[in-house]
């Protein structure tokens, strides 16, 4: 599979990754909930693999946008409805 098909993949189900997470980690700080969905990310999309075959040549910018993906995932989950339904928003806090 190209690498942008499957990162694009990757990408479409980070809304169901955050409000799972939050299920799973509600207690948890907003950090350590970034961090248990950054660690299934990358797992999920293979990085080790696409470092590997130089398809990411810098591992570290590539986590920065995935981060940025999540905070504005959280973010719109934060400003909706979503967290109306009883369910406590999913915060992040940035170090």
């Amino acid at each position: 599979m190209n690498f942008v098909d499957q990162l694009l993949r990757g990408i479409a189900f980070i809304p169901a990754l955050v409000s799972g997470i939050e299920g799973l980690f509600g207690g948890k700080s907003g950090a350590e909930k970034k961090d248990a969905a950054m660690s299934f990310l990358e797992n999920a999309l293979a990085m080790t693999d696409a470092v590997a075959a130089r398809e990411i040549v810098n591992p570290e910018q590539f986590k920065e946008g995935i981060s940025g993906i999540i905070d504005g995932v959280v973010q719109c989950m934060n400003a909706s409805t979503w967290t109306k339904s009883g369910t406590q928003p999913a915060k992040t806090s940035h170090p």
